[in-house]
């Protein structure tokens, strides 16, 4: 068997992960792909309460309350003169906000720039002529990394000025211009800043998912990161940064509304202009919710004839569970174990953007002589040109599935058309197992492996070298 350790180590996995809404944190914006990386190793309770500490010491004087006359939110002084970087959607029109230093110290600012559409970032200058504001550094472009802990400090609900909330960076999508982060963060710290431990500015907070009908966090928060605020003050600087607030994207909520589903039913759908829609791609996609237990298994089907399916699972917290779907294929299926109590969201989506037509949605409590014989994954999958790519110019797809600590697992990847290589990753995205060839005679790929861990387990579909493509079948009993 050959290996390919070395050009993974150095390779970004994708998953993709959409939000059933998406609040500006006083508005709405959408999100889409977000990466994953390593995780940084576990630190204890101690060691983050004294980071915060540290962090709120240093950081808190520079973290400001902005108001206007309909709206509030925070903001960051950046120069020493007073330039304080915030949200457009703060700011609104307004071409003077009101902004309030944590000793209660309130200035007049003059809006100096504007993101360009779709860049949720504005630029205050304080009048009063000091030049000793304390300010906030940034972090290296590049430094972010998920799995870092890391700070919001803001000014929540808009009456909790100089708050803080930790947690870690959740996922990052650089294409897409977010950093997810788990860390608490309210109507109102929108504008502030997200900080490594370090003190240094990471990214701008910008919204929060939080199901239609609520307004609070529930532990996805979304900010804009530090690679693209320096442009966008490199521009304010040059004078050439919009002077009026920019049309901002369409909202992402639909006419059609969250639908609730029994166990073991099948239900038919359309995907039209009153499905909500992913800005970010210009997908549709509807909601559905329903009621799991820790340990239930159920499998989601979804079937079309007139697009390509996708379907995305998330836990009652709101985070990404499974996710399956392939260009060219007309069904995706999710088999899981359910890891809590709750509501759990579905999205039934289109892989490509724009795509709409009829579907079949099928939610099933797997019984448990179901569960002996079904498999935990069963993909029909593609490799082709909308496939991604690892160093040596290979092509990938990627899938996930729910494993236990302890829990034996066959994984095989079946293809009568390239020579398949099969690689599994388990939920600190460490490769655990890799395989090229099942037997001398097949291009087919299998492990057998225990699992060491419970959690989200990555499999990879690649092709053993650049020239394979084709059609595959990935199965995890």
């Amino acid at each position: 068997m050959n290996t390919k350790v070395f050009r993974l180590a150095s390779s970004s996995f994708a998953i993709v992960g959409t939000a059933l809404g998406i609040n500006l944190l006083n508005a709405a914006l959408p999100i889409d792909l977000l990466s994953i990386a390593p995780l940084e190793s576990p630190r204890t309770q101690q060691a983050y309460a004294q980071d915060a500490e540290s962090v709120y010491e240093r950081v808190s004087p520079a973290v400001v309350s902005i108001e206007t006359d309909n709206n509030s939110g925070s903001g960051s002084i950046v120069t020493s003169d007073g330039l304080v970087l915030t949200n457009a959607h703060v700011i609104g029109e307004a071409r003077t906000v009101a902004v309030i230093l944590e000793d209660g110290t309130q200035y007049t600012g003059d809006v100096i720039g504007y993101g360009q559409a779709g860049l949720d970032l504005a630029v205050v200058r304080i009048r009063g002529g000091r030049n000793n504001f304390p300010t906030v550094r940034f972090a290296s472009a590049g430094s972010v990394r998920p799995g870092q802990q890391v700070f919001a400090i803001g000014n929540p609900f808009g009456r909790f000025q100089g708050s803080i909330t930790q947690g870690i960076v959740s996922r990052i999508d650089r294409d897409q211009g977010l950093i997810q982060t788990d860390a608490s963060i309210n109507p109102g710290n929108s504008g502030g800043p997200l900080l490594n431990r370090d003190g240094e500015l990471i990214g701008v907070n910008t919204s929060i998912y939080a199901p239609r009908g609520t307004t609070g966090n529930i532990g996805i928060g979304f900010a804009i990161p530090v690679e693209q605020i320096q442009p966008f003050l490199t521009s304010v600087n040059q004078g050439s940064a919009p002077q009026t607030a920019q049309r901002e994207s369409p909202l992402i909520a639909g006419s059609r509304g969250v639908e609730t589903l029994a166990l073991n039913t099948r239900v038919e759908g359309r995907l039209d202009n009153r499905s909500s829609i992913l800005p970010a791609d210009n997908s549709f996609y509807n909601a559905y919710i329903f009621e799991g237990r820790s340990g239930q298994q159920v499998v989601i089907d979804m079937q079309s004839s007139t697009f390509n399916p996708y379907l995305i699972l998330l836990t009652p917290s709101g985070t990404p569970l499974a996710q399956d779907g392939q260009n060219g294929v007309p069904n995706s299926r999710l088999s899981v174990t359910l890891p809590d109590d709750g509501v759990y969201i579905i999205l039934a989506n289109s892989f490509a953007p724009g795509e709409t037509g009829d579907y079949r949605l099928e939610l099933a409590a797997a019984t448990s002589a179901a569960r002996s014989s079904e498999p935990l994954l069963r993909m029909e999958g593609l490799l082709g040109q909308n496939s991604r790519t690892l160093q040596d110019g290979s092509l990938y797809e990627e899938h996930t599935f729910q494993g236990t600590a302890g829990q034996t697992v066959t994984i095989t990847l079946e293809s009568s058309e390239f020579d398949t290589y099969l690689i599994l990753l388990d939920p600190n995205n460490q490769v655990i197992g890799e395989n090229d060839d099942a037997s001398p005679s097949t291009l087919n790929s299998a492990l057998t492996i225990t699992l060491p861990l419970t959690g989200t387990y990555r499999v990879i579909a690649n092709a053993y070298d650049s020239s394979g493509r084709g059609r595959y079948l990935l199965t995890v009993r």
